[in-house]
């Protein structure tokens, strides 16, 4: 069995993979003080921060993404910054901006900083902003830093984008262009509560208040969990079988008859990266140390939904993204000697 070098984090203990799954166990606890239900959505947003990438959550208004977020932050102990983004939102509202500010006599230009200098900035409705302030996000979402005011500013760590986008309205909104969305780890879905799910939350939120989420973990444990998770070993066949999945998405490469013919563009390299994070992220949750072909095909969803552009055909045909790439997930073998 492979082992995997335990990460240590300066002032904070050190993590091995029992550890890992530990705490988190932990914050997944915490947050379903306040969450109910939606266990793919908690456990993909938090293997998304363990792997160190963005999140864009996908679901109607209601559905608890707001709150899963602050709930994240308390039980990782993160500074928390919202942004609801209108269409006449401001790239400045966001990165910050230069202010003449007067002390002692003399005037002085100041930069003040925008609620993307935080741990976890929660972008709501993020595609209601024009593109212009969208794109005021990019620098910070690649680079981990904001060039404003004739200066280059780092971000702190760590730094994560968590956006939410209503998948039903169209009046007012602006869609995210591909550059951008390929900048998100995943997209997640938020699914409707069922019964006895839509019951608790009633319960839940109509009466006293209910208990909060604690802190369990802080940022140097992250941080020595995201270092852990990156040393998991993908074994060759493994990662064979990750780069024929992408490549199953590009339509001159495809061996899926409905790829061909529904898609426009396959998924980026980012897609292949962000399957293997999450991989290794599943596999350490799992408590296994090394990543297995299930772990690749789960993320199949998460990681490339948002990066496979689709024709008019498909669309009129009433077939989405997530049919598509399933039918890549049934057709495409493991065996790296079955082509």
């Amino acid at each position: 069995m492979t082992e995997i070098p335990v990460q240590e984090a300066p002032g904070h203990p050190a993590i091995d993979p029992e550890g890992f799954a530990g705490v988190a166990a932990r914050i997944e606890e915490q947050v379903r003080r306040v969450i109910v239900g939606q266990g793919d959505l908690v456990r993909g947003v938090l293997s998304a921060i363990l792997a160190g990438g963005h999140v864009l959550i996908q679901g109607v208004p209601g559905l608890g993404k707001t709150v899963l977020v602050r709930a994240l932050g308390d039980a990782l102990d993160l500074r928390v910054n919202r942004v609801q983004f209108t269409p006449d939102l401001m790239p400045t509202d966001i990165v910050g901006t230069t202010v003449i500010q007067e002390h002692d006599g003399r005037r002085d230009f100041v930069f003040h900083d925008g609620p993307v200098f935080t741990n976890l900035l929660l972008a709501d409705e993020i595609n209601r902003a024009t593109p212009k302030t969208q794109s005021a996000l990019l620098e910070a979402m690649q680079e981990r830093q904001v060039t404003a005011g004739g200066a280059t500013r780092p971000l702190p760590v760590p730094f994560f984008v968590l956006a939410t986008q209503n998948p039903i309205e169209l009046e007012g909104t602006y869609p995210l262009p591909e550059a951008q969305l390929d900048r998100f780890l995943v997209q997640l879905l938020v699914e409707f509560p069922s019964d006895d799910e839509l019951a608790l939350i009633l319960r839940r939120t109509t009466g006293a208040p209910g208990e909060e989420p604690e802190p369990v973990a802080r940022a140097g444990d992250l941080l020595a969990m995201q270092s852990l998770a990156r040393q998991v070993p993908v074994a060759d066949h493994v990662l064979d079988y990750a780069v024929r999945l992408v490549a199953a998405t590009h339509p001159e490469r495809s061996g899926v008859d409905d790829v061909r013919r529904q898609v426009r563009f396959g998924a980026s390299p980012r897609g292949a990266q962000a399957m293997v994070a999450m991989a290794k992220v599943r596999a350490l949750l799992d408590g296994r140390p090394n990543v297995a072909f299930d772990d690749v095909a789960a993320q199949v969803l998460p990681a490339l939904r948002h990066r496979v552009l689709l024709r008019y055909e498909a669309e009129a045909e009433g077939v989405d993204a997530d049919a598509l790439l399933q039918r890549i997930v049934d057709g495409v073998p493991r065996d790296p000697l079955v082509r």
